[in-house]
């Protein structure tokens, strides 16, 4: 140790007392805990069994080892993102099959469809462009009606009449546009889907929509339904079958078209109603053989301004009405539609007229000469 300074003044070499004392206190501490230790006897003895078991090849994999737990980590964890990856990839493959049955091989499911996609159409909104495409040749039968129809994918019965958003029309407001579109509809549902009206039965729903005080229609409709005759049959606004002769197969029409309206000539708003209506039938007398009658009918319709003229509130006008019934018999008046079927085709006069195929909506209505009895393409 050095010597202090006479004058008690610590020198530019030397440390002020606590200073060195901390600094002796803290040397002596690091090297007491620096220093090696002695093991436990437990210590020791688990050591010596370990380096036995390790001779003896006793010693699992990894013990005392940490790469070895590290790595089976790592596999383990890419293991749980390899499930993980392929659960998403099974999960997106059952919704995609729930959704489009058609997506696998075969028919699993019996959903009818053979391999075509049977998905519902969206709702048509205006002509199209093209008629269906060609489906494959399937025989209708009780189970499965419209095997080898496009109207496969066509919507059931009124669910197919999808009337358009009501806008005003000039003074005539929506409401009152969106009152014709639901009066149309309803004539249209009465006259084509009313299981009474197809056996035969007197439309009423739809004589309650039509205006009393355009009495040469409603006179017209009255005697064809009662005395029906080539001028005045019932089957050019009604779809009718005879219940003697025909059953409907199911209860399902297939249903697809639009309708459209615009300023009325009588101050109202018109609605032209364009619609194709699929029917499965068989014979009444017990027979298993199905065959379809297709029908599209075009209806005008006028919901009249009452302050203006002489009309019912709330009732329509019939301005024009035509249609194209494809698979009855022809130059047959007796208020009936009458399907034919390919076990008695034979019997029936063969067509004279062009070829013709009915599920065409592309073309317009009144096409080719409705004097002739057409050769339909596909029923």
């Amino acid at each position: 140790m050095s010597e202090k300074p006479s004058d008690g003044q610590p020198s530019g070499s030397e440390l002020p007392d606590d200073v060195w004392e901390q600094f002796t206190r803290d040397t002596e501490r690091d090297i007491r805990t620096s220093a090696p230790k002695e093991p436990s006897a437990r210590a020791r003895m688990v050591t010596e069994r370990l380096r036995e078991q390790d001779a003896r090849g006793e010693v699992p994999p990894g013990w005392r080892t940490g790469p070895a737990w590290q790595e089976m980590n790592g596999t383990a964890a890419r293991r749980r993102r390899l499930w993980a990856l392929l659960g998403v990839v099974v999960a997106v493959a059952v919704v995609l099959v729930a959704l489009k049955p058609s997506l696998l091989p075969g028919d699993p499911f019996g959903t009818g469809a053979s391999g075509a996609d049977a998905s519902p159409l969206p709702a048509e909104t205006a002509p199209p462009t093209a008629a269906p495409g060609a489906q494959d040749a399937e025989t209708p039968t009780l189970d499965e009606p419209f095997a080898g129809s496009p109207a496969l994918r066509w919507a059931d019965g009124e669910d197919g009449i999808v009337l358009p958003e009501a806008k005003a029309v000039g003074a005539v407001s929506a409401s009152r546009v969106e009152q014709a579109l639901t009066l149309t509809k309803k004539l249209l549902v009465s006259a084509n889907l009313d299981p009474k009206t197809l056996r035969g039965e007197r439309p009423e729903a739809a004589f309650s929509v039509l205006d009393p005080k355009q009495p040469d229609l409603i006179g017209h409709l009255g005697t064809a339904l009662r005395s029906p005759s080539e001028k005045k049959d019932p089957v050019t606004l009604f779809s009718r079958f005879d219940p003697d002769e025909i059953r409907l197969v199911g209860n399902v029409v297939k249903t697809r078209g639009h309708m459209t309206f615009k300023k009325g000539a009588h101050g109202g708003v018109a609605v032209r109603a364009d619609y194709t209506f699929v029917y499965p039938v068989s014979r009444a007398d017990g027979s298993t053989e199905v065959t379809r009658t297709i029908v599209r009918r075009v209806i005008e319709t006028e919901l009249a301004d009452p302050a203006r003229y002489r009309v019912t509130e709330g009732r329509l006008l019939v301005v024009e009405y035509d249609q194209n019934i494809g698979n009855s018999a022809c130059f047959v008046y007796d208020g009936y539609l009458h399907p034919v079927f390919s076990s008695s085709a034979s019997a029936r006069p063969d067509p004279s007229g062009p070829a013709v195929d009915p599920y065409d909506r592309s073309r317009d209505i009144d096409d080719g000469d409705g004097a002739d009895c057409g050769t339909l393409t596909r029923t």
